[in-house]
């Protein structure tokens, strides 16, 4: 029987898989030739009357422009993406191993498509900057017969900056700079970047109209909101100039603005655009944190488990969420040891309850999803499912991410648990757990995350190593590392895909 590490491993790289740029595009887009050529989108039609232009930011765009290369053939006129630096060097270096070969994320060498590529560090700059006007211009030259094609992914809003005239791209940085010290959020950071900018919240879209413009979306924000994905380009903005005017005077900044910056702001609508005007617009996500967890539910039902999704929304301290998973694995384990309904079980819900509560996890109905738990077969395994996005609070200065750190707060909940446990963990259940991110980095590290179980803490003892210890100095990676030769690191290589992180629960 394979072992349940396998298990979990293998269902990380089916859900990262099932977004991953090239297999997503080609599953929804469809080019239908002929005499009056359409684009099929999930099912949705779009006519081709003359030209198809395309043109990207982010950082799955290059793999989602090579399928979509492929799939337009010859109805592709010209394409513009902007990608980020180095993207293309370390893919030509990746031969196959982890998920996906780096060839397929390639463009061929005659195609119609340019990249450019920009924004080091994830920092706006004048590469960024020629990027963005590049597309501002093929945008802004589109008839009412052609059709854009907008591919978005996470990382965009950097690669996508052009300040609204004459903002010059300094002042606009020095005035987010001032605002993020005075400790604007980064929402508020958001509103104000957009309102000062040509081609976010919803610039993009209304610079290419009459085009019919047609988005593809793979979301790497909770909830998929498609104004806050890359900045929302093609999305309606939420916001008005009256919010982002409100925020300058909230940090006492609307007398010490540079002229540019006023200019702008006295000469625009003070309405934001109304939803009519994007009638020529439509959005699609294509690939989502969900969409990834659905495919793991499937392909684990298929290995024999019982399997279910406890949210696609997990966020909060890593701290937090470790306990949350570590009294759910608690309670799975009461339920099979045939004591979920004693005093023990009640106790353990009721925290689970309580803490549910306070983290506020958008759309988790917890209570529902214990009455599921509860009705589980006793004699066949589970598998329960996760994903989202976690932050670490850094109190140490050793090397992690917020995956791995999570994996190895889980495994010293879960040692400290089988202590206490009266058959519950001690030695009935075998228990797996993994967090990954799905882009194939965890943090400033080569490992997407880690795997951990209730035995971890014990048998790294038995090497020398506290794992408490390296806890209290946010060193997860090297703890990792040491631990077993790096048996427990989950390394898939960069993926060329992001839909946040994953966690995979197993119990048998």
């Amino acid at each position: 029987s394979m072992s349940l590490r396998e298990h979990a491993l293998s269902l990380f790289r089916s859900a990262v898989g099932t977004v991953r740029p090239a297999p997503m595009l080609k599953r929804v887009v469809k080019l239908q030739g002929g005499r009056c050529p359409q684009l099929l989108v999930k099912g949705q039609a779009f006519p081709v009357r003359r030209d198809l232009y395309l043109v990207g930011f982010g950082k799955a765009v290059l793999g989602m422009a090579v399928a979509a290369e492929e799939i337009l053939g010859d109805h592709l006129i010209r394409g513009i993406i902007n990608v980020p630096l180095g993207i293309q060097e370390s893919l030509q270096k990746k031969k196959g191993g982890g998920v996906g070969t780096g060839r397929e994320m390639l463009l061929k060498p005659h195609s119609k498509i340019q990249v450019i590529e920009g924004a080091k560090n994830n920092l706006p700059d004048p590469e960024a900057l020629k990027g963005a006007a590049a597309i501002q211009e093929l945008a802004e030259g589109l008839t009412a017969d052609d059709l854009l094609l907008v591919l978005i992914s996470g990382g965009g809003s950097a690669l996508l900056p052009a300040p609204i005239p004459p903002i010059l791209l300094e002042e606009k940085e020095k005035l987010t700079k001032t605002l993020a010290s005075r400790g604007a959020a980064i929402q508020e950071l958001n509103i104000v970047r957009k309102t000062l900018s040509l081609l976010k919240g919803g610039g993009l879209a209304q610079l290419a109209y009459p085009a019919q413009v047609v988005s593809l979306i793979l979301s790497d924000v909770i909830g998929d909101p498609l104004d806050i994905i890359a900045s929302g380009p093609t999305a309606a903005s939420s916001h008005s100039i009256q919010d982002c005017l409100q925020i300058l005077a909230k940090y006492s900044l609307l007398h010490s603005l540079p002229k540019s910056v006023e200019t702008v702001l006295s000469s625009s609508p003070i309405k934001p655009t109304a939803p009519e005007n994007y009638s020529h617009v439509c959005n699609i996500i294509i690939g989502s944190n969900t969409l990834a967890l659905e495919e793991a539910t499937r392909q684990a039902e298929g290995l024999g488990y019982t399997a279910l999704i406890l949210s696609a929304a997990i966020c909060g301290k890593v701290s937090r969420i470790a306990t949350l998973y570590c009294q759910l694995i608690r309670l799975a384990c009461l339920g099979f040891a045939g004591l979920g309904e004693g005093p023990l079980g009640d106790e353990v819900r009721g925290n689970l309850l309580q803490l549910a509560a306070e983290l506020e996890i958008p759309g988790l109905n917890l209570a529902e999803f214990l009455q599921a738990l509860r009705g589980l077969e006793p004699e066949r395994p589970v598998c329960i499912l996760a994903g989202g996005e976690t932050v670490v609070q850094l109190q140490g200065s050793g090397k992690g991410g917020r995956n791995q750190e999570l994996a190895l707060r889980v495994g010293l909940g879960l040692h400290r648990a089988r202590a206490i446990e009266v058959g519950g963990l001690a030695g009935r259940c075998e228990i797996v757990f993994l967090s990954g991110g799905t882009d194939g980095q965890d943090g400033p590290t080569e490992a997407a995350g880690a795997f951990c179980s209730p035995e971890l803490v014990d048998e790294a003892l038995q090497e020398g190593l506290d794992a408490e210890a390296f806890l209290s100095n946010n060193d997860s990676y090297t703890f990792f590392s040491q631990f077993q030769g790096g048996r427990h690191l989950l390394v898939t290589g960069l993926t060329g895909t992001n839909v946040m992180d994953i966690q995979v629960i197993l119990i048998r």
